[in-house]
């Protein structure tokens, strides 16, 4: 999320009334989650195990619960629950308010588009040209649709980030302020949802098509003309190349890349980066091939073992 006006390193600290080390005016220019930030944006950790990630990132400002030494050029701001200090920024910045219209005025609608009269539109965002919108689907706040774009019934884009850092007796939310991005000529299913990024967006690019019932996560970024079927998971920061094809409940996790003209077939999951234009089949999936190969064998072994009973005898 970028700020509206630049701030300091300074000012940051003084909002959250916590002691800070760096030059008192670097500049800030955004709050953003540590798998998509950039210079002048603000970043959180409150873990050993990652303080490096965070300080050697490009991140100018840290927010952390422990005086370390840092890179030249870069700020911390020490406090006791990041986490917490993150999440009052973001409100600060970028409050929560519910748009009580069912499309909102600051919304900006495209030429010859067809909404139905049961769709929810948030404040300030942004449908192009010639799109179709069916019943019961809700477009939160700040996304972006772009041209000749179709959005089947109950379909929700926008929602929260499936985020949360466990305290002692609860759960706690960090707060979502990014967005979605749908390209031109995207069609996504009926009762699908596509969770905004973090602090950054969640991006689907052009040409692409989305059966029914499809959850998309946080963060990620789904390349040009990609192809999922029906029940497919995605797991938040996954970066989806060009031309990639998911078919029925395949899973994917967090974090990783799958690379253009990857194929992935039903009920496969993948917990690695994949090789491009390659076909992936199991869970945890393999080249398709190879597993197919593997499952033939397995299927073998109770006739294999009869044979060396009869060897035995």
């Amino acid at each position: 999320m970028k700020l509206e006006r630049p701030s300091t390193l300074q000012t940051i600290a003084g909002l959250l009334d916590a002691p800070f080390k760096g030059e008192a005016n670097l500049e800030v220019l955004g709050i953003n989650e540590i798998h998509r930030v950039e210079v002048g944006d603000i970043v959180f950790v409150d873990h050993p195990k990652y303080y490096d990630k965070a300080l050697n990132s490009n991140a100018t400002i840290i927010i952390i619960n422990k005086d370390v030494p840092f890179p030249s050029g870069k700020g911390i701001i020490i406090t006791d629950d990041p986490f917490k200090s993150f999440n009052f920024l973001t409100n600060f910045f970028k409050p929560f308010s519910f748009n009580t219209e069912q499309v909102s005025e600051s919304a900006t609608i495209g030429n010859n588009c067809r909404i139905h009269s049961t769709v929810v539109i948030g404040d300030r965002v942004k449908i192009g040209n010639n799109c179709i919108i069916h019943p019961n689907v809700t477009i939160y706040d700040d996304c972006e649709i772009g041209n000749n774009v179709i959005i089947h019934a109950n379909t929700v884009i926008g929602g929260h980030a499936f985020y949360y850092k466990r305290r002692a007796d609860h759960f706690e939310r960090l707060n979502s302020c990014g967005t979605v991005i749908i390209e031109d000529d995207v069609e996504i299913g009926a009762s699908c949802t596509i969770d905004r990024g973090v602090t950054a967006i969640t991006q689907i690019g052009a040409g692409t098509k989305i059966d029914n019932m499809v959850q998309i996560g946080h963060d990620t970024i789904v390349g040009k003309m990609c192809l999922f079927a029906a029940h497919v998971g995605i797991a938040g920061c996954v970066i989806i190349e060009d031309n990639v094809t998911l078919w029925g409940q395949v899973g994917i996790v967090s974090g990783i890349t799958l690379k253009k003209g990857t194929v992935v077939l039903g009920q496969s999951g993948i917990s690695k980066d994949t090789v491009e234009n390659t076909v992936y089949f199991g869970s945890p999936a393999e080249d398709s091939r190879t597993k197919m190969k593997e499952m033939a064998a397995l299927r073998s072994i109770p006739s294999i073992i009869e044979q060396l009973k009869e060897i035995k005898k």
